[in-house]
Formats: C-alpha cells, sequence, structure tokens
C-alpha cells in the first residue's frame, strides 16, 4: 500500500526538529488542546458574525496546524472505541512512532482509499446494518477536517438540535421537551425515514456544505471512493458510510421542516 510505504519513509526520515524528536507519549496534550480550542472559537465567532474569509483562512490554518493534526491522529488511534478495527490496508493498530510518522505525513490531499464493509445486527431486530471502515489514514483525516468544520457549523445549527452536538446530550433534549410541554399539552412528530443516510445526494450534500475547494475535493473523494465487501469493490454513487468520522456532522444537514419542531404549529 502506498500508504505503508509513506508510513515507513516518515518513521526513518531524518530526526532534526521537534516535531521529529519527539516522544508520543511526552507530548503537552492539554497545551496542544488549548491552541486548538483557541482556534475553533475564533472560527466560531467568525462564523456568527458571518465573516466567511476569515472562517476560511482560520480554518485552512488549523488544518496545517501540528496540534491539530497530533489530536486527531490521537482520537482515531487511542481514544475511539475503534480503534482496533481495520480498513482495507489491514492495519489495526499504529505504535507511538508510527503515530507520529503519521502526523508528520498527514495532509488534506483530495485522496481516499475505498472503505471496508463489516455488517453488525440491528438491535431489536435480524436485519444486519452495514458499516463502512475507512483506513487509519482516512479516519485521522476525517478528524481533522472535522476538527476545522464543526466550530463553522455549530454556529448555524438551530438550538433546538441536540443530536451528534459538542457539549450537548440526552439530558438537555429532555429539558427542553419539558420547557415546551409543562404549560399545555403538545403534539409530537415521530418521523423516521427509511435509509435516509443511504440515500443522500453527494452533489446536494456538497453544496450544502459550501466550504473551500480543498475541503469539498477531500470530502467529495471520501463520497466516492466505494467500498470493498468480501473482497470486490462496489461504487458508492450515494450516501455516507456510517462509520465515517464526519457522519454525525452530515446527519446535521438535513431539511429545515425536520429541525424546527417549534417554529410550526399543528392544529388543536
Amino acid at each position: 500500500m502506498i500508504w505503508n510505504v509513506k508510513l515507513s519513509l516518515a518513521i526513518n526520515m531524518s530526526k532534526t526538529s521537534f516535531k521529529t524528536t519527539v516522544e508520543w507519549k511526552t507530548i503537552p496534550w492539554r497545551k496542544l488542546e488549548r491552541k486548538v480550542f483557541k482556534l475553533q472559537k475564533r472560527i466560531y465567532k467568525a462564523s456568527c458574525r458571518g465573516d466567511l474569509k476569515a472562517v476560511r483562512r482560520l480554518q485552512k490554518t488549523l488544518m496545517r496546524s501540528w496540534s491539530a493534526k497530533c489530536i486527531a491522529v490521537r482520537r482515531v488511534t487511542q481514544d475511539n472505541q475503534g480503534k482496533v478495527t481495520a480498513g482495507v490496508d489491514g492495519v489495526k493498530s499504529l505504535s507511538p512512532n508510527s503515530r507520529l510518522a503519521l502526523v508528520n505525513i498527514l495532509k488534506i490531499d483530495g485522496k481516499a482509499s475505498p472503505t471496508r464493509r463489516v455488517w453488525i445486527p440491528k438491535p431489536g431486530s435480524e436485519e444486519k446494518r452495514g458499516l463502512g471502515i475507512p483506513t487509519i489514514s482516512d479516519r485521522a483525516k476525517q478528524a481533522l477536517v472535522k476538527l476545522a468544520l464543526e466550530p463553522e457549523w455549530e454556529a448555524r445549527f438551530e438550538p433546538n438540535s441536540f443530536g451528534f452536538r459538542p457539549g450537548r446530550s440526552c439530558h438537555d433534549a429532555i429539558a427542553q421537551i419539558f420547557s415546551a410541554i409543562k404549560q399545555k399539552a403538545k403534539y409530537v412528530l415521530d418521523a423516521d425515514i427509511s435509509k435516509c443516510f443511504d440515500r443522500i445526494d453527494h452533489k446536494a450534500l456538497l453544496e450544502k456544505l459550501n466550504t473551500f475547494p480543498t475541503i469539498k475535493r477531500q470530502i467529495k473523494a471520501w463520497l466516492k471512493a466505494g467500498v470493498m465487501d468480501s473482497k470486490e469493490l462496489f461504487p458508492t454513487p450515494e450516501g455516507t458510510p456510517l462509520s465515517w468520522r464526519n457522519f454525525p456532522l452530515t446527519c446535521e444537514y438535513s431539511p429545515p421542516w425536520i429541525r424546527e419542531p417549534n417554529s410550526r404549529s399543528f392544529p388543536g
């Protein structure tokens, strides 16, 4: 695999700077997290005031940041529950030196490997749900892109949206429901869109993102990379993989009529 060759070269590269000589276990994570969070706050504030030029400039700065790359790699190789799940390259885990090597070669380059299809049972059903597992390299790139996109869209999402949002939980949704219905009875709309994220239109999603070309090309590459199932490659003309790191953000790009429960009144 090309990525494995790059990784081997990066591990054996000349150790001439802090970024290549530092040991993984000695990285000051709190300091890195503060740096990234400060950049994300600036992106959020720029998005709130509608300064798109500043948003794009800060997002590019964040994606070039060594601190952000380290955090992205740590999340997919150490923090996540699926950190030992292999993609099509067969790599399940990385050593500390390999993690640093991946940080040094991590770049949003518009390239993507196919995902590996894994079938898991649906809770309370005999049906199985197909997950698309990206390679570790692609997962790290997805985590990096998410760090840049999330603060921009947090400034735009509706206040009554709670799913997959950072700093929000089921308890927040319960409290909001209680506040809405405590004065008088209300109607509840329970909707389930069949195979919703298997049918997402790629062109519409990219238009909705309205981001700059580097991220747009990369996300398009992930969407069109295809899926490997039983050693056979299948195209992906529509839909998003359920294990995609930016899947939570995709969940929020839903039609306004779904996300505005309090803006419409139903007949009594």
